[in-house]
């Protein structure tokens, strides 16, 4: 049977379970008897069915770890999944960033760190004379752009504003330019604008110095032109971009024009170059240089005298022509009123009228009928003639050009005084073929081939047609008229006969110089026989009577021996008037250039022997010293121009 206090404690516990739960929630569950009796134990409702030993707080909370429910234990899986997602996504993009894909990344990277290719000009090649004188030649200059929508941005430093305002304040005072002017002309949108061009080097290193955002200076060749208008109408000019307009800068062009090259760097946020960044350059190459047969000091003594000239002649315009005989090389090659390279201005009509502009020859053409007439056998230069002022054949009249009785004249007298009748009964010994096929052999009718554009090939009739010529031309052909030159063509033919009758091609190019200094000559083609050595000697000799007995006194050198012919024209285009020429020879004894003055329409005299003559005698003179030619060392011994 139990003891009784066992009996009273198991009463007093299921009172206990039986009574109120006191406040705060907890139940007071009893403890199993031991030392000391039994004492009760609280229990949160929360912790309900957890157990029992666990340590238990003030108040009796339980403060041992707690179990997670369901729910707990989802929201974790959860979370845990997405993280290494996440890690799964950013370590797979690293991998195929870093790992597959990392060159082709990082290479369209650097593709948008640089600049678009930017252009460099290959220098244009420079024209010298024979001496090395500069005529053209390209000088370092900038063009200074700006992007005005980076120019918006910029934010002033050391007091100066922002925006367009603070760029002017700080690059007028480099271009010597208002800022407010300039500042207004920043304003915009457009992200290529020039603001000034031809700026010197010294200026262009200044500004870029000043680091201004959206302000570029971009390196360009000027042409320039250090003599001014001296040969200025051989050489020449180009336009805006560089590319020759005329004269020898067009001809020329493809040779003188450099390679252009690139350029292309890694840029920071406002376009400046980032130091030890990548850079790539394809170096321009400069273009050939050319040598020009020209002699300065000719060409100038030449334009100096025909434009001096023009003028006490009241003419409407004149060249002169300074050729070597033996090498075809041109030394001077001036036209009136040569344009000046540096500003072309507007510029019309032909720029070297000596090449492209034509006249009737008129009696410097009848040299031509005297070679074909000695080459053929039809006369000797003693051969006589009685010559009439007025002459009639195959019903056409002519007349000389002074009024005069019945002159008793040998070959050479004929040429010495330049007489139409006279020649007329010499030339008409010729068949209409000889008297084309000479015309052709001296250069008629064709371009001299001279590096020159707009050439002209002067005015022939087709050979195929030189028997329809009408009456009055097949005779006037004799004499220089109905056949048309330029004063080059016209020079050829002296040069031609001083040369012992072989033509050479009249050049202006001496030779080329590469970007790496290596010279090559010019090839010229190899020279035409024209007539015989004899035939163009005793031509040559006629031609001396000319200057010492004849129309040319005028023409005469003192020290030298001068051969030559005067002409004068009407014109057969170029509307009405006339053409007043001389062409000669010197040394006459030893030949080295021919010279030709040709004046269009002067008032004061229409003959050549006495407004042309003088310039020669002037301007040959002047070449044969510069030339180092010396004087003539023998007296000619001329042929009878009259006889008994």
């Amino acid at each position: 049977m139990p003891h009784s206090s066992d009996t009273a404690a198991r009463t007093g516990a299921a009172r206990l379970s039986a009574a109120r739960t006191p406040a705060g929630g907890r139940t007071i569950t009893p403890r199993p008897a031991g030392r000391g009796g039994a004492r009760p134990v609280l229990r949160s409702p929360r912790t309900a069915g957890r157990g029992l030993g666990g340590p238990v707080g003030p108040f009796g909370r339980a403060v041992g770890p707690r179990t997670p429910g369901p729910g707990s234990k989802a929201r974790l899986s959860f979370l845990t999944v997405l993280v290494t997602l996440v890690l799964l996504v950013f370590g797979g993009r690293l991998v195929w960033v870093q790992g597959i894909h990392g060159s082709e990344v990082a290479a369209q990277a650097l593709e948008n760190r640089l600049t678009p290719p930017i252009e460099t000009i290959g220098t244009r090649g420079q024209i010298t004379d024979a001496k090395g004188t500069a005529l053209a030649v390209s000088v370092e200059r900038y063009v200074v752009s700006v992007n005005q929508l980076l120019i918006a941005g910029y934010q002033g430093t050391n007091g100066t504003s922002d925006g367009a305002v603070g760029v002017a304040e700080r690059l007028a005072p480099l271009l010597d330019t208002d800022a407010a002017t300039l500042g207004a002309r920043l304003v915009g949108d457009r992200k290529y604008k020039v603001i000034t061009k031809d700026v010197l080097p010294a200026v262009a290193r200044e500004i870029r110095a000043e680091g201004l955002p959206g302000v570029n200076v971009d390196k360009v060749a000027e042409r320039v032109y250090p003599n001014g208008d001296l040969a200025g109408n051989v050489i020449g000019f180009v336009n805006s971009n560089g590319v020759g307009l005329a004269g020898l800068e067009q001809a020329l062009d493809d040779q003188l024009q450099g390679t252009s090259g690139s350029e292309i760097y890694e840029r920071g946020l406002r376009g400046q170059p980032i130091p030890g960044g990548f850079s790539e350059t394809n170096a321009a190459v400069p273009g050939d240089s050319v040598q020009l047969t020209l002699d300065a000091d000719i060409q100038w003594k030449s334009q100096e005298a025909i434009d001096a000239q023009v003028a006490a002649t009241g003419a409407d315009s004149g060249a002169i022509v300074v050729m070597d005989v033996v090498t075809g090389e041109i030394y001077a090659l001036a036209d009136s009123g040569s344009l000046n390279p540096n500003d072309p201005g507007d510029s019309t009509g032909s720029v070297t009228p000596s090449v492209s502009d034509v006249f009737e020859p008129g009696s410097t053409g009848k040299v031509i009928t005297m070679a074909a007439a000695l080459e053929t056998g039809l006369v000797t230069p003693l051969s006589q003639f009685e010559v009439p002022y007025q002459y009639t054949v195959n019903g056409q009249t002519f007349k000389d050009s002074h009024e005069h009785g019945v002159l008793k004249l040998t070959t050479t007298g004929i040429l010495a005084e330049s007489s139409n009748t006279g020649t007329l009964m010499i030339g008409q010994q010729l068949s209409l073929a000889q008297r084309y096929d000479y015309l052709s052999r001296f250069g008629f009718g064709s371009r001299t081939g001279i590096e020159l554009p707009a050439e002209s090939a002067g005015l022939l009739r087709d050979g195929d047609a030189w028997e329809s010529w009408d009456k009055r031309s097949q005779l006037s052909v004799l004499f220089g008229q109905a056949v048309s030159v330029t004063a080059l063509q016209a020079t050829s033919v002296f040069a031609t006969i001083a040369n012992n009758g072989v033509r050479a091609q009249p050049h202006l190019v001496k030779g080329w110089t590469s970007a790496d200094g290596t010279y090559t000559p010019a090839t010229v083609p190899a020279a035409t026989p024209v007539v015989s050595e004899p035939t163009a000697d005793t031509v040559l000799s006629m031609l001396e009577s000319v200057v010492d007995d004849g129309t040319g006194g005028k023409a005469s050198i003192p020290g030298y021996r001068v051969a030559g012919k005067t002409g004068t024209a009407q014109n057969w285009s170029g509307g009405p008037g006339i053409t007043a020429s001389f062409i000669g020879i010197a040394p006459a004894d030893a030949p080295r250039i021919a010279v030709s003055v040709v004046l269009k329409n002067p008032r004061t005299s229409e003959f050549g022997g006495v407004v042309a003559a003088p310039v020669f005698s002037d301007v040959t003179a002047y070449a044969l010293a510069e030339l180092g030619v010396a004087p003539s060392g023998s007296q000619a011994t001329l042929f009878p121009t009259t006889w008994e």
